[in-house]
């Protein structure tokens, strides 16, 4: 870990007015937090609504004297301090363009496992919605996925315990600093989680579980895995929202069908009718839409050729799938290091050009 890189980091996210997508904006363009902090004057100014933020910081000896006592926190308590500058960072959330810069994370999973479901729900879950959970989860239990969630009340924490009941890993993403457990009914559970998977959090150890807290913990719980399982929710809601956000980062969603006029199953049946969400009646509805089950195949030699036509973006994409069989979107757009938007849109091209063909789970290889 670069200790002083994420010392500059930490301290970057404190200043009023740089929230994670300006401070990832200002890492891509100068290159780390520790080259922001040292440009002249004369160009932070130019950078007109944080300029005079960055200008105050450089001279606070108390902002980066608190992002020090943070870092020894964590050594004292054997959290890891993740940066999305860093290898270790998990991939998946790494491209969606709002993830947060530093995540700390308490435990021993394995965060870039080949297969990540998160699996959300509502709080107020029934003994259906319970049961299904029970038995998806142990159906996984077959291919070693990571399972994401909460720790809340409901779905979330049924998932938790089912994967720790199947020896399944599992993390617990948190609305607030890792110097606490919310609610406090489970810390037990997320003392058992820690030995196979871990709990995981943005928030600064002395953040509270505010409310406004809660939406940006779902953003992670959908940017941390494949797909996204909703079992039970209301019209409205956290789970709604952790699917809406999985939607924008095109990533595949699957809900629980419902009885019609039931609550806990309005927001399940709504995501299914406006094509939001696949219906999920089992795992193998997952693993054939995630591609999981697909052989590996032999790469296929491919013609210098097929270059031709294809301008630098497609070249690069190519490139980075010429060799590759059945591979995601995810991994294509952290080889090729471009922006998901670029990516999708690349790949819809040379597909249109019959140049590549694309398998279930949005994974691709050279025709």
């Amino acid at each position: 870990m670069d200790y002083e890189e994420i010392q500059y980091q930490i301290a970057l996210l404190e200043l009023e007015g740089i929230g994670v997508t300006i401070a990832r904006q200002l890492l891509d363009h100068f290159g780390s937090a520790k080259e922001i902090f040292s440009q002249p004057n004369k160009i932070l100014h130019s950078l007109k609504t944080v300029g005079p933020q960055l200008i105050s910081a450089k001279s606070d000896k108390a902002l980066f004297m608190d992002a020090e006592k943070e870092i020894a926190y964590c050594e004292r308590n054997n959290i890891q301090v993740l940066s999305v500058s860093n290898d270790n960072y998990p991939r998946r959330l790494k491209q969606c363009s709002d993830a947060p810069i530093i995540l700390y994370y308490k435990g021993n999973g394995v965060l870039n496992n080949s297969k990540v479901l998160s699996i959300v729900g509502t709080r107020a879950a029934t003994s259906y919605g319970k049961e299904i959970c029970n038995s998806i989860v142990k159906e996984l239990s077959t291919h070693n996925a990571l399972t994401i969630s909460g720790l809340a009340y409901g779905i979330d924490v049924q998932a938790h315990n089912a994967s720790l009941n199947n020896s399944l890993p599992t993390i617990g993403v948190l609305a607030h600093g890792l110097d606490r457990i919310y609610p406090r009914e489970h810390a037990s559970i997320a003392n058992k989680m820690m030995e196979e998977g871990g709990i995981l959090t943005e928030n600064r150890k002395g953040t509270p579980p505010d409310r406004e807290n809660f939406p940006k913990r779902n953003r992670i719980v959908a940017g941390l895995s494949d797909a996204t399982i909703v079992i039970e929710s209301a019209i409205r809601g956290g789970s709604m929202i952790t699917a809406n956000i999985a939607n924008n980062y095109n990533r595949d969603v699957f809900a629980i069908p419902g009885r019609i006029g039931n609550k806990q199953s309005e927001g399940c049946n709504h995501l299914i009718k406006i094509n939001k969400a696949h219906l999920l009646q089992s795992v193998n509805d997952i693993t054939y839409l995630l591609g999981w089950d697909i052989k590996v195949k032999t790469p296929k030699a491919v013609q210098k050729q097929i270059f031709i036509d294809l301008d630098p973006l497609g070249e690069k994409i190519l490139a980075t799938i010429l060799n590759e069989t059945n591979i995601s979107i995810d991994e294509i757009a952290v080889k090729a290091n471009l922006p998901m938007s670029i990516v999708s849109t690349q790949l819809l091209l040379l597909e249109f050009k019959g140049v590549i063909k694309q398998f279930p789970g949005k994974k691709y290889e050279v025709v």
